[in-house]
């Protein structure tokens, strides 16, 4: 279709992905960089940093019509190496979204046969995965795979479960014999999970274009029920808001929590707990006294607070750093009584800081998660360590997101951005000679203190952990570029990758804190990688070329040999 023949919407959302791609420097071909940029787009609600948004990205030769994979509990992406540590309440939703993104300028029915094909045989439990081997790339079973188990796992809990499956073109119109097709599909996973939610979303051009433009800063306004107290310098507030009003603030216009505000809240919402049931119960029963006499109430952080009116503030990028559990039971309550919002009269005390510096934002952080039990791995960014490994690399160009996604919604690109667990699988990988271990646990590389000691807390030497990034991102942007591997076997040898590169340069096996103190980073060229690169995806495919070779503790050894390192 010629460009005079889209519409106003095709043209302006094709600029924005081309715009876009040239802006970007890890993608070598339009194609590959839609599906990122569908899924970022998509996904915006979720608040997913770029390095979770392109590891859902399975597609590929034998994809069944999957490009992208998510799945979440309770908003939350969850990964295969969480699973032993989840802790399900009874209220838990399960939600599995599968994303198809083409560059085309209509919808097909064969996008919609291909996701009936892939889930009547990769849902069905009936069926072995390992049936479909040579159908379905590894990607696209081991994520199947790990919902089968995820689901299995919290059956008892009674959770909630929602399919969603997510078709993204440069379409503006939807035949009705795809909308059939569609139809077709809701109808055979509601057979196979008769108690589940079945969405299927078609998201053309005039959509795809409208989520591009939603703000990435939040600006929103919070009604008082009185005139707040005001403290300090920084125009911190205390003071009293209806709980009408804070529902209104916590979710969305189509009543959605916004995870966004609960990012640094190092704490999940718990589920039906002891505390929790006494809030619900306050909540439904406790007319009779107002709720912040027996509430401690919510603390919220916020990089500006301006006083619109005597009973109005307006707040930039609010974070809910305490008070998780009540706001979810005042979500929860009201989302399940709408009718009872207008006629609501009670309040909840509300504390709104602006922090002086990133070393006082952490301590609020630490000490108001720290008065009950929570894990240590989910305190860790606030350690000293992190903000000083966060500012050194600022000062060179990286921007380590301690602070999820802050970096991102500041419109930095992704080539600059240091994610936390991508640092700490970089320090695993070469200090420990551990890929494996990088490939196979991305989200538990913190939780073991004798590994954090010794990686973060042993080492002080900023300058290694700058390194350290530079050399991941040079290894990640050759791997990126490489059109001809698929999604799934760049991440299975990117970590070996990294320490081929490294130990070949050194010529040892064991890297050290001053092998990388004394590497001339600007030798690891990409003649260098690629070179590195063809031997260790060679002996990888020899060996099986799957994920289960990645995470072989045994395959860094055969990365020794074919270097000749051992």
């Amino acid at each position: 279709m010629a460009d005079k023949q889209l519409t106003n919407s095709q043209i302006l959302i094709k600029e924005c992905v081309a715009q876009s791609f040239r802006d970007s420097d890890e993608y070598d071909d339009e194609a590959s960089f839609f599906e990122y940029f569908s899924s970022s787009q998509i996904l915006k609600d979720y608040d997913l940093s770029d390095d979770e948004i392109e590891n859902g990205i399975v597609g590929s030769s034998g994809d069944g019509g999957c490009d992208s994979i998510y799945i979440f509990l309770n908003k939350n992406l969850v990964l295969p190496d969480q699973i032993d540590s989840i802790i399900p309440s009874k209220e838990s939703k399960v939600e599995m979204v599968i994303i198809q993104s083409k560059r085309e300028t209509s919808f097909k029915e064969s996008a919609i046969q291909k996701w009936k094909d892939v889930s009547n045989n990769l849902l069905s439990l009936s069926n072995s995965l390992s049936d479909f081997t040579t159908r379905y790339n590894d990607d696209v079973r081991e994520s199947f795979g790990f919902f089968r188990d995820l689901y299995t796992r919290l059956l008892t809990s009674r959770v909630k479960l929602e399919f969603k499956y997510i078709y993204v073109s440069y379409a503006e119109e939807l035949h009705p014999n795809v909308k059939q097709q569609a139809e077709e599909l809701k109808g055979l996973v509601c057979k196979l999970f008769p108690n589940a939610k079945v969405n299927i979303e078609f998201v053309g051009a005039a959509e795809l274009y409208d989520k591009y433009n939603t703000p990435a800063e939040t600006i929103v306004n919070l009604p008082l029920a009185e005139v707040p107290i005001a403290l300090g310098k920084n125009k911190n507030y205390v003071g009293l808001v209806s709980l009408k009003d804070y529902y209104r603030f916590i979710v969305s216009e189509d009543n959605i929590l916004r995870r966004k505000f609960f990012e640094a809240n190092v704490r999940d919402y718990q589920g039906r707990n002891n505390v929790n049931s006494s809030i619900r119960e306050t909540l439904e029963t406790g007319q009779s006294e107002d709720f912040w006499w027996l509430n401690n109430g919510i603390t919220i952080l916020t990089s500006e607070a301006m006083l619109v009116n005597n009973r109005e503030l307006q707040l930039t990028n609010p974070e809910i750093v305490n008070g998780l559990q009540t706001s979810n039971e005042i979500y929860l309550y009201f989302k399940n009584n709408l009718n009872l919002l207008d006629s609501e009269t009670r309040n909840v005390l509300v504390r709104i800081i602006v922090p002086d510096s990133e070393e006082s934002r952490d301590n609020i952080i630490f000490a108001t998660n720290n008065q009950t039990n929570i894990p240590k791995a989910s305190l860790r960014v606030t350690d000293p360590i992190h903000l000083q490994i966060e500012l050194y690399l600022k000062g060179r160009g990286l921007f380590y997101d301690r602070r999820k996604n802050y970096y991102k919604n500041q419109g930095k690109k992704p080539s600059e951005i240091i994610g936390v667990s991508f640092l700490g699988q970089c320090l695993i990988t070469l200090f420990l000679k551990k890929p494996d271990y990088a490939r196979a646990r991305p989200s538990t590389i913190l939780t073991d203190d004798d590994s954090y000691n010794k990686l973060y807390i042993k080492n002080q030497d900023l300058d290694v952990f700058y390194r350290c990034a530079v050399l991941g991102k040079k290894v990640q942007k050759n791997l990126k570029r490489t059109i001809q591997y698929t999604s799934a076997e760049k991440s299975d040898i990117l970590f070996y990758l990294l320490y081929g590169v490294v130990a070949n340069s050194i010529k040892k096996n064991n890297i050290t804190i001053a092998d990388i103190k004394h590497l001339d980073i600007d030798s690891i060229t990409d003649d260098v990688i690629s070179e590195i690169k063809d031997k260790i995806y060679n002996i990888y495919k020899e060996n099986g070329g799957n994920g289960r070779v990645a995470k072989s503790s045994e395959f860094v050894n055969k990365v020794d040999e074919v270097l000749e390192l051992a």
